[in-house]
C-alpha cells in the first residue's frame, strides 16, 4: 500500500494546482478575481503565429556570390567554340563575330547573376528580395533583376533574334551548356537569421497591474478575459515554482493519494475481507490503480498528448471481471478523483469518465459471451458521444461551432479499452485468479476432462449437467456467481472417471460390483471419488476456486447406505464412523452450498419410482432439512429465505424434468 502511494506521488506532476476552473463563453460565478501581482498578458496562439509569419516575411534569404563560376564558364565557352565552329560551317571571317557576341551575352548574364528560386519565399509571386553576400558585404536585389537558367536562355535567344547575321541555334546550344548558378542559396545562414528573429519575438502583449480586476463576478468569459486568466494561471504556476515550497506540494499530493488508497483499503476491510486478507489480490488491485495513474501523469507531462486518449474504462472492466461490480465502481471513482486534481477542466473530465466507467461496469454485469466486450465498447462510445454533445451544447450554445475532431480521443480510448481482454489473461496467469472469461471456457463441454467424463461415465456426465442447471438457476435467484457454480457443477464428479461402474448412474447391465465387496471398502471407493477428482483437476491445472466444489460437494457427511447396511448386518461389531464419512470441508460459500443441495436432490430424484408433485415436494424438503440439520450449510452464507427460494426452484425444475403438471411460486 505504501509502495503504491509513493509510486503514484512520484509520477504525478510536481506543480501547484491552480484553484479556478474556467471556459470561454461561461459566466464567472465566483467573486471578483483581483490580481495579487503584476503579470504580462500572453499572446494567443493565433497572435503568435501571425507575429511569426510577419517576422519571417521580413527575412531576405541569403545567397552567396561565387565569382569563380563566371570565369570558369566563360573560359569554357571559348574552348567549346574553338572545337565546334569548324563543324558549324562558320568561316574564319565570321568566327570572331560569333565568339565576341556569345562571350558578351554570357558575361552579361553572369554579371547580373544566375540563381535557383526557393519556393517558400515566392509566396504567390515569383519574384522576391534577396541578400547577395560577397566578402562579408551584403547587397539587396530583387530576383526580377536576376536570371534563372531558363530566363537566361530566353534572354540570350531574344538578343540573338536581333542579329540576322548570326546562327542563333549554334550559339544558344553552346551558351546553355555553360549556364551554372553563381548565386547559391545559403540555407544554414538564412535559417540562423530566421531563428534569431523568432527568438526575439515578444510572447506577451500588455500587462495586468497588481490590484487590477482580472474578471468581475457575473462577467462572461470572452476571448480577452480568457487570455488574461490563462496568463494569470501561467504566472501563478511560475511564481509557485520559484517562491513555493516543493516539499509542501509533495506532502499535499501524498496526503490526497493516501486518503484515496486508504479509503480503498477500508472498503476492502469492511466489505471484502477475503480480498483484504490476501496480499496477492491487494497487490493486483494496487498495481492496476498505480499503472493507470502513472499513465495519466505521463500524458500530462507530455502536454501535447490529449488526456482523453487514455482508456480509463479499462480499470473498472478489469476489476469487474476479476472481482465484482461494487469493487470496480469504488476503484474507478477513486482513480477519477485523484486524476481530477491534475487534468484541465476537472469537472468535465470527472463527468466523462465516471459515467463511462459506470456504463462499462453495467454493460458486463453478467459476462456469458466474449462478444459482450464489443457490445460494451459500443455502449461506452455512445455514452461518451451523448456526454460530449451535452457538454458542447452547454459550452458553445450552438450546434454549428462543435469541433467534431475533439471526439476522436474518446473513440481511440474505447478502442484501447479492448486491451482489457489480454490484460485480464495476463493478470490471471501472474496472480492465479479465475475470471468469468476462464469460467466460460471451462463450461465448454468439449473441455478435455468433460469429454473424458462423457465418454467413460456417461451417467455421471448427464447427472452433472442436470446438477449444473439446478444450481445455476438457484444461485441466479438468490444472488451469486452463476458461471462459477455451473463450472463447479460440471466438474464436481470427475473423480468418478476412475471407477465409473461403482456408481449407480453408470450401471446399465444390472451388475453391481459392490455386491462382492465389504461395506467399508465400498464406502471408501465412493468417498475416494472426491480425492481422485481433486487430483485430476490439479493435474489438468483447473483453478482452485473450481476444485473447491469437488472438495465440498459432499461436505463431511456419511455414506449412509453402506453405513446403515453395515450396522444392520453386523450389529455386534464396533466400527469407526469416519471410515464412512467424507473428509470435507463443508461448503464455505453460497455457490458451494447450493451445489451440495442440487447434487443431493438430483441424485435422490432418480430413485423416485413414480415422480409426482407430492413425492418431489417431500424429497426436496427432506434433503434440504437433512443437510441443514447436519450443519453442512453453517459456513455457506445461505439464509433461511434463500433456502426457501432454492427449494421452490428445485421443485419446479424437477417437476418440469419429470413432466409433472403443477404451478410452483418462486418468491
Amino acid at each position: 500500500m505504501l509502495l503504491s502511494i509513493c509510486l503514484i506521488v512520484y509520477t504525478l506532476p510536481k506543480q501547484a494546482k491552480f484553484r479556478y476552473e474556467y471556459e470561454k463563453g461561461r459566466i464567472w460565478n465566483q467573486k471578483d478575481l483581483i490580481s495579487p501581482y503584476n503579470f504580462a498578458i500572453l499572446k494567443t496562439g493565433q497572435e503568435l503565429a501571425a507575429d511569426q509569419e510577419a517576422a519571417l516575411r521580413s527575412i531576405t534569404p541569403i545567397y552567396q556570390l561565387q565569382p569563380d563560376v563566371a570565369d570558369q564558364q566563360l573560359n569554357g565557352f571559348k574552348n567549346d567554340f574553338e572545337i565546334k565552329w569548324h563543324n558549324a560551317g562558320i568561316s574564319e571571317k565570321q568566327k570572331e563575330k560569333y565568339l565576341q557576341e556569345g562571350y558578351r551575352l554570357l558575361k552579361e548574364v553572369y554579371d547580373r547573376g544566375i540563381l535557383t528560386l526557393v519556393s517558400k519565399y515566392q509566396r504567390g509571386n515569383e519574384n522576391y528580395t534577396i541578400s547577395i553576400l560577397y566578402k562579408n558585404t551584403a547587397t539587396d536585389k530583387n530576383t526580377i533583376e536576376l536570371f534563372t537558367r531558363e530566363r537566361a536562355i530566353a534572354y540570350c535567344a531574344e538578343q540573338l533574334d536581333k542579329r540576322k547575321d548570326i546562327d542563333k541555334a549554334f550559339l544558344i546550344n553552346i551558351i546553355q551548356n555553360r549556364l551554372q548558378n553563381n548565386l547559391n542559396y545559403d540555407d544554414k545562414l538564412t535559417a540562423r537569421l530566421e531563428k534569431e528573429v523568432l527568438e526575439g519575438l515578444s510572447l506577451t502583449r500588455g500587462m495586468v497591474q497588481k490590484g487590477e480586476v482580472i474578471v468581475a463576478k457575473g462577467s462572461v468569459i470572452n476571448d480577452e478575459i480568457y487570455q488574461k486568466l490563462q496568463s494569470y494561471k501561467k504566472a501563478f504556476e511560475d511564481n509557485a515554482r520559484v517562491n513555493g515550497n516543493p516539499n509542501l506540494v509533495l506532502l499535499g499530493q501524498f496526503l490526497l493519494v493516501s486518503i484515496a488508497v486508504g479509503l480503498l483499503m477500508i472498503f476492502l476491510y469492511l466489505f471484502r475481507k477475503d480480498i483484504y486478507r490476501d496480499n496477492r489480490l491487494v497487490s493486483l488491485i494496487l498495481l492496476v490503480v498505480t499503472g493507470m495513474l502513472a499513465t495519466l501523469s505521463w500524458a500530462i507531462r507530455i502536454q501535447e498528448f490529449n488526456v482523453y486518449y487514455i482508456p480509463y474504462c479499462i480499470v473498472p472492466i478489469i476489476i469487474r471481471i476479476l472481482f465484482d461490480t461494487r469493487l470496480a465502481l469504488n476503484i474507478h471513482l477513486l482513480v477519477v478523483l485523484i486524476a481530477g486534481f491534475f487534468v484541465p477542466n476537472s469537472f468535465e473530465f470527472a463527468y466523462f469518465e465516471i459515467t463511462a466507467g459506470m456504463v462499462s461496469i453495467y454493460s458486463i454485469k453478467n459476462l456469458v459471451r466474449r462478444d459482450q466486450f464489443l457490445v460494451s465498447a459500443l455502449i461506452i462510445t455512445f455514452t461518451y458521444f451523448i456526454s460530449f454533445l451535452g457538454i458542447s451544447f452547454i459550452r458553445e450554445g450552438t450546434f454549428l461551432n462543435i469541433d467534431w475532431m475533439d471526439f476522436l480521443p474518446f473513440v481511440v480510448s474505447v478502442m484501447l479499452t479492448l486491451l482489457a481482454y489480454p490484460l485480464i489473461y495476463a493478470f490471471e496467469q501472474v496472480f492465479q485468479i479465475t475470471s468469468d472469461i476462464t469460467l466460460i471456457e471451462l463450461t465448454n463441454t468439449n473441455a478435455p476432462l468433460l469429454r473424458e467424463l462423457a465418454f467413460n461415465a456417461p451417467g455421471t456426465f448427464q447427472h452433472s449437467l442436470q446438477v449444473a442447471n439446478l444450481a445455476e438457476s438457484a444461485i441466479y435467484n438468490i444472488g451469486g456467481n452463476s458461471l462459477l457454480v455451473r463450472a463447479g457443477a460440471l466438474y464436481h464428479d470427475i473423480g468418478k472417471v476412475e471407477n465409473p461402474l461403482y456408481f449407480i448412474e453408470n450401471q446399465s447391465s444390472g451388475f453391481n460390483p459392490h455386491d462382492k465387496l465389504p461395506y467399508e471398502e465400498s464406502a471408501q471407493i465412493i468417498i475416494r471419488h472426491v480425492s481422485n477428482g481433486v487430483e485430476m483437476a490439479r493435474k489438468e491445472r483447473l483453478p482452485e476456486i473450481v476444485i473447491d466444489f469437488i472438495r465440498t460437494h459432499h461436505g463431511n457427511t456419511r455414506v449412509d447406505y453402506f453405513y446403515q447396511s453395515f450396522l444392520k448386518n453386523f450389529p455386534e461389531k464396533l466400527i469407526d464412523e469416519n471410515i464412512f464419512r467424507y473428509p470435507g470441508p463443508i461448503p464455505f460459500s453460497k455457490e458451494t452450498g447450493v451445489l451440495m443441495l442440487a447434487d443431493s436432490v438430483e441424485a435422490a430424484s432418480r430413485s423416485l419410482r413414480e415422480p409426482d408433485a407430492q413425492s418431489i415436494n417431500d424429497l426436496v424438503d427432506r434433503i434440504v432439512s437433512y443437510k441443514l440439520n447436519q450443519g453442512q450449510l453453517n459456513d455457506s452464507d445461505i439464509t433461511l429465505k434463500d433456502l426457501e427460494t432454492i427449494k421452490a426452484i428445485f421443485k419446479k425444475m424437477l417437476m418440469s424434468i419429470y413432466h409433472v403438471r403443477i404451478d410452483i411460486d418462486i418468491k
